[in-house]
Parts: structure tokens; sequence; C-alpha cells
């Protein structure tokens, strides 16, 4: 680092001095790849994942693998160049849509509204408005709010301040002809109005299975594009590809595919290419992982760039609203989702999102209450006024691993989206079930990991609380589905093994238990103990840890007065040398149906199975409750 300060001489001569180069950390010696690996071989040595004799980078035993794929090395350094990622609010528009970014005035946020009742449906709008919402997210029609509802819903919001974005299924139509109409008698002025009507023929097909024609809602869009040019028509909704429990690529692959649809019917329906692109709004969800959320929303704008470049439209940024995962949500322990959408929300603020919506934490149960919706718009606020998550443009451009990241997204992505093409669209591939085939491989391999809890989901299958008070909600309106791709969430196996545990609970005073026969001293036994425990409290299995060790007439009487038919073997592997066979063959003798070992498979006899990490908790859980007479 050059010190160009003190442009003088000690002499005060007006000649520069020679610049001085500046040494930071100088105390220090330069750190180089190979120093790290050293390192990082320590490390792995001293936990027992450095194999003997292992000749590798040790590195590569940490590397990771997307569900599409993609290799996620553990560092990223300058050797790892990816493509320029050019500008804010330039093409390819990666690191944003607007020079600007949302530096002013932050990103819109955006809150979900889907209560039938207009009257509740008005206090919760204003409260949510009141609150620091930028956007209400209506959903209408249906078994949702009524769409002769609509003005009673919206009485006293001001739309010039606060749009709104409809999401009214099937009858869209209707919808914006309400809302239309709603718009005329303010006096808002038309080139000044940005709400959304919310039409999605496309999403409605991958919902329901059903056909549904582009060319009313184009014929929508053309009608009132002209007087209302702010106003967006279309959403392309890529939720549905997701919620079906499909990857990253998958999602955006489907969604480009989409708007490249839209973009025909648009243009047919007699709109320019830069009209019609206008009339576009995406959707993605945001996860509870950082990294790839921030990357999907700026590989999303390279692609649907290049679709546009290629259409012959003036260069536009992407619109993008996101929307933090309803599949990651989970009804069991509901309050670790305000953690997850915390995560989701901000990495869709550093990712560049133009809206934001964070569901609250109780929406997989049912309706959201007050305190709830609260939380959640709050969450945006700390993340916008406190954190000043805005005032900085793309803050992880630059960085090797985001940049990797989105531009092997985008390729992996573009590749998916001209597979789409080549099978003659997105209705085609919906048509034919060949997406659903590819989301369905995608949601059996992601199932695989969270069976194995792979795929942690804290507080169900990390870390339960069997003890938890559930909490009841209002039951919220049927969703648009029947016969279309499913909707899925990550903790829905794990959350139907604890619904039959507390119909047992309820129906005979106690929940079915697993009673740990732990062998040796605490410190031979606590590990696996712990783990073990853990692992059956994740099906609602309640262990039983009477705290007697080694002595098998002990553990045989302690057994016995447990009240239940399985037991799992907790210590070490010296001590399973020692005791298991004997202590299992005993407590088969004592009544047990099933004996488990908390540990690698070994042959010990009266041993009827195994529980480690890897192995398929689920099976293991759905296998005990049979074991204990449970109902499913």
């Amino acid at each position: 680092m050059n010190d160009v300060a003190g442009a003088r001489g000690s002499s005060g001569s007006s000649e520069a001095a020679e610049p001085r180069e500046l040494a930071l950390a100088a105390e220090f010696g330069p750190a180089g790849r190979e120093q790290w690996q050293r390192l990082v071989a320590g490390v792995l040595s001293k936990t027992g994942a450095l194999p003997e004799g292992f000749t590798g980078a040790p590195e590569s035993l940490l590397t990771s693998h997307t569900y599409d794929g993609i290799e996620i090395q553990p560092l990223y350094t300058a050797d790892d160049p990816a493509p320029p990622a050019g500008f804010p609010g330039l093409p390819p528009f990666v690191r944003g849509a607007t020079p600007e970014g949302h530096v002013r005035g932050g990103w819109d946020v955006r809150a979900l509204h889907r209560t039938t009742d207009p009257a509740a449906t008005n206090r919760a709008v204003l409260a949510d408005l009141e609150g620091g919402v930028t956007s209400i997210w209506l959903r209408v029609g249906g078994d949702a709010l009524p769409v002769d509802a609509l003005a009673d819903a919206l009485n006293e919001m001001r739309l010039d301040l606060a749009p709104v974005v409809l999401d009214p299924g099937e009858q869209y139509e209707q919808a914006a002809e309400a809302l239309l109409s709603l718009l005329a008698e303010t006096s808002v002025p038309a080139n000044e109005v940005t709400c959304g009507l919310g039409a999605d023929p496309v999403g409605l097909r991958a919902r329901t299975g059903r056909p549904h024609e582009l060319a009313p809602a184009a014929a929508l869009a053309a009608r009132v594009a002209e007087r209302y040019p702010g106003l967006r028509t279309i959403v392309v909704d890529a939720l549905p590809f997701h919620e079906a429990g499909g990857s990253d690529t998958q999602e955006l692959g489907a969604s480009i595919a989409a708007g490249v649809a839209y973009l025909r019917a648009l243009t047919a329906a007699g709109l320019g290419v830069d009209d019609a692109a206008a009339q576009l709004e995406f959707r993605y969800a945001a996860t509870a992982d950082q990294f790839l959320t921030i990357a999907k929303l700026r590989a999303a704008r390279r692609l649907w760039a290049r679709v546009t470049e290629v259409s012959g439209a003036r260069p536009r940024g992407m619109r993008q609203h996101a929307v933090t995962s309803p599949a990651m949500l989970t009804r069991r322990d509901p309050w670790v989702n305000m953690l997850r959408t915390t995560v989701a929300s901000f990495a869709a603020g550093i990712g560049g999102a133009d809206a934001v919506t964070v569901l609250p934490f109780d929406s997989a149960i049912g309706l959201p209450d007050a305190f709830s919706r609260r939380i959640a718009r709050n969450t945006q606020a700390i993340l916008l006024e406190e954190s000043k998550l805005a005032g900085v443009l793309d803050p992880a451009g630059g960085s090797w691993y985001v940049e990797n990241l989105t531009d092997e997204l985008a390729r992996a992505a573009w590749d998916e989206f001209t597979a789409i093409e080549r099978a003659g669209g997105i209705e085609a591939e919906l048509g034919s079930g060949a997406l659903a085939g590819r989301l369905a491989d995608t949601w059996q391999a992601r199932s695989r990991r969270i069976a194995t809890r792979q795929d942690p989901i804290t507080g169900v299958s990390e870390f339960p609380d069997l003890e938890e008070k559930r909490i009841e909600r209002e039951r919220a309106p049927s969703p648009v589905d029947g016969g279309g791709l499913p909707r899925v969430r990550y903790a829905q196996e794990y959350e139907r093994l604890r619904d039959r545990s507390d119909a047992h609970l309820a129906a005979h005073g106690t929940r079915p238990r697993v009673f740990l026969a732990t062998l040796g001293p605490l410190a031979a036994h606590s590990a696996r103990a712990t783990f073990a425990a853990n692992l059956f409290q994740a099906g609602g299995i309640e262990p039983v840890n009477p705290g007697v060790t080694g002595d098998r007439d002990a553990l045989v009487r302690a057994f016995r007065e447990s009240g239940t038919a399985v037991a799992c073997l907790c210590g070490s592997d010296s001590a399973y040398a020692e005791q298991a066979g004997e202590v299992a063959t005993a407590l088969r003798e004592a009544g047990a149906v099933s004996v488990l070992l908390a540990g690698k498979r070994a042959d010990h006899a009266g041993v009827t199975g195994f529980v480690h990490a890897g192995c398929d908790a689920l099976a293991v859980l759905t296998g005990t409750l049979d074991t204990l007479g449970v109902d499913p």
C-alpha cells in the first residue's frame, strides 16, 4: 500500500516525496494456501475425518454439493474467477436492477393477507401499514377474501402511498376489474398507480394441473397498459416449483420459461416487447440458505437480461418479489421460524429483491395473529432501519464465493430453461408431467437427506421439545390446489410422527417411550445417550434414562418399570464389546420386543437395530412407534 500523504518534503519543497510501502500486519509471516491446508489437515485428523494415508487435498473432504450438483468449496480465492458482474442498473443486472438500488428508501416491505373476513382484513391491513409495511399482498377469490369485498377490505387505504398486489387465483379478471374500479374512484393519477393484478395462468396450471389459457391475461394487460403504465398485470410465480420440493436451478429455469411464455402471449396481444416486459414481476422463495438465496436472485436477473436482450427489448432489470419459503416453515417449535425468516429476508435484501415478504412464524399452522404479523414486519424494520442493510449496493458483490455461485447457478438454470424450451415450453412441460417428474426426483433426494438428518431442521429433527405448548390458530383458507404440483414442507414427516405421539398421549396419558440402557461410566455413555434421546424425541418418543449403568440386573429391573417394550443400548465401543450382547439378551428375556444400539452396526447377540449419525431416522422412529403399537 503506497503512503502518499504529505506531498512536500521536510524542507517544505513542493517536490513530491517518494511513495513509501506500508506493510500491514508486518509482524506476521505471509499466509499461503499450503499453510491453510496443513491447518485443515490438523483439524480433520483430530476429528477422525482424515483417513489414514490420505494424500489428496484435505479441503476436498469438506466439499459439499447443492441439489443441482453444484460443488461448494470450503475456500474461494482470486484463482476462482467468475465472469464480470457488471454495474448496478446496467446489463446483465447481476448487481441490481437500478443504479441506485434501494439506498434511498429501502426495498418494498410487502405483507401477505389471506383472511376471508373483509373487516378483519381491513383492520390487519391498516395495522401493517401503520407499522411500517409499504405494500399489501392480498389473496382474493375462491376460498379467500370475496372479490366483491375488496373495497371494504381496503377501506381508508391510500393506494397512492401503498400499492396493492392481488393474488386472485382463477378469478384474476374479476379481481382486476374490482381493483381498477376502486382506483377509478380515487384521486390517484393513473400514471402513479403501481399496483399488481396478479394474473398467473402458468402458476395456476402448476397448482391445479388444469390448463389455463394465457390469452385472457395478455388481453387484460394490453387493455390496462396504456392507461396505467406503472401497473403490472402478470406475476411469474416460482413458488409452485419451490414448494414442490424443487431445487434453485429448477425454480429459476421454470420461472424464466414462464416469463418467456408470457412475453410471447403479451406481444401476440398487441404489446411491444418493451411494454410486455414491463408487465411482469417475478416471485421467488428466499430460504434460510443465505448464500444460495443471494446467488439465486442475482442469477435470475442475469438470466432475464439475456432473454430480453435476445427478444429485442431495451435493457430492463427484472422486478423481483422475494417471499420467505413456506416449505421451510414448521408447525412444531414454530418460534424458530422467526430465525429462519430473518436469515431469509436478510439474504433477499442482500440479493437485491425489490419487494420482500416475511411470512409470519405461525403461517404453517393457520392464519397469523396480530403478534406474529408484528414480528414479521419488524423483522424487516430492523434490517432496514437499524442494520441499514439497504444502504450498500450489492454488498455481496466481489465475494469470490458469491460470484462463482451466481455464475454456476445461472449456467445450470439456463440449461434447465433451454431444456424446457426444447420440450415445447413451460405449458408443454407441465402438461406432460416431465417437469413434475424432475421436481419429484429432487424432492426424493431432499427427503432422504432430511430423513437421515443431513439436512437438519432445528426444533424438529434436531433439539425437539416434547414439552412445548402447541399454539392454535384459525384455519387458513384452502390454497389453490388439486391435481397439480404438490405442496411440501420439509418438516412434514417428522411432524406426522409427533402427531401420532400426541394422539397417544391424549388417549393413554403417557407418550410412547424408549428405555435407554446406559453401559459404562457417564463419560462412556453420555454422548451416545444424548444423541439417542435427541433422535427419539424427534418422533415424539420419550426417552427413559434411569441413571443405572453397567449393572445388568439393575438395568433389567429399571426396564421392567419403564412401561415400554423398546430399549436402546448407549455406551462406548469398549462397553459394547464387554456387555452389549449380555445386556441385550437379558432385556429381550425381560420382554423387550426390540433392542437398538446407539452406534455403528456391529454383531451383538440380542440387538435388533441401530441408531447412528447418518441412519434413516424417520424409518427408525416409524418402526419404533409401530413396535409400541402407536396408532398411525
